[in-house]
């Protein structure tokens, strides 16, 4: 499991440039959110959102590969990258949740993680904490989902391709819901730990 104190570190030798190649990527992909609602939920131009879901799934590898590669991680990429991912996630499952390409219970299910971790924050502040550090096992579950979402709206469309496309949605999304909560899981063990090491404050 990754320190808070190691990450802690980590974040405050971070840069305070806001111009980098990673940032634009991810406001890009902040951008590209609405544009996928409207055309998924709009003219359903299913080609083009899958287009605008394929660029954010590679967007979100490439920046965090240049900015390790070319020393450009910041403080503001640190927010904006999670919070591209997470919008991305949300709004394709709204999208394809009313159209009825998946069930309301994946829907449900994977907000509902974050939902619940977004309730530690509160007293993670009072221990003096921030927000807890993406380890790579959220990492991997965000990157399953990422790519579970796009092949699930093409394999709605049938055909071979569709067909082709089916297993592979499907397998991404089980394996990115389980990993989702069990990330999820090791952020409660985090929680926990770093609670009942701080004796400042009693919960």
């Amino acid at each position: 499991m990754i320190s808070y104190d190691a990450v802690a570190d980590v974040e405050s030798a971070q840069s305070e440039r806001v111009w980098t190649i990673p940032n634009l990527l991810s406001l890009l992909r902040l951008l590209g959110v609405p544009l996928f609602l409207w055309l998924a939920l709009g003219p359903h131009a299913d080609g083009w959102a899958f287009a605008v879901l394929a660029f954010a799934g590679i967007s979100d590898y490439a920046d965090g590969k240049i900015a390790r590669r070319f020393n450009q991680s910041s403080r503001l990429g640190a927010l904006l990258d999670p919070a591209a991912d997470r919008l991305y996630i949300l709004a394709t499952l709204i999208a394809l949740t009313v159209r009825d390409i998946v069930p309301l219970w994946i829907a449900v299910g994977i907000p509902a993680r974050d939902v619940l971790l977004a309730l530690t924050l509160p007293v993670l502040r009072r221990h003096g904490y921030g927000p807890l550090p993406v380890h790579f096992l959220g990492k991997a579950a965000t990157l399953c989902l990422l790519y579970a979402l796009p092949l699930l709206l093409l394999a709605h469309h049938g055909g071979t391709l569709g067909d082709i496309a089916r297993p592979f949605a499907w397998a991404f999304t089980v394996w990115g819901i389980g990993l989702y909560w069990w990330a999820g899981w090791l952020y409660v063990v985090q929680f926990r730990s770093l609670v009942r090491r701080d004796p400042r404050i009693a919960t």
